[in-house]
């Protein structure tokens, strides 16, 4: 099938998305220390909005979800896009 869309080319191009549920600064002790059950306080509380990122630039945010007995991510807000353009300089 022959793309006819002027951007189809783009459609191949891989993009590296990550979900963050959270941030925390450790010293190397403290990572060290850490074993099996460890449990890791986050800087965003239960039921926040989940981080959306594509190539280390923020895109959107979503909340967990389960489908199937796996997790997912379903988008609730797609950051403004002068927001995005802006993060890529």
């Amino acid at each position: 099938m022959i793309e006819t869309s002027p951007l189809g080319f783009l459609r191949d191009v891989r993009l590296n998305v990550s979900v963050e549920l959270g941030r925390r600064r450790f010293r190397i002790a403290d990572i060290l220390s850490l074993t099996q059950g460890s449990i890791l306080e986050l800087d965003k509380l239960a039921g926040e909005p989940l981080d959306i990122w594509v190539n280390d630039h923020l895109f959107a945010r979503g909340e967990a979800v389960v489908v199937s007995e796996k997790f997912g991510v379903r988008i609730t807000e797609i950051v403004a896009p002068a927001q995005r353009v802006g993060g890529l300089a």
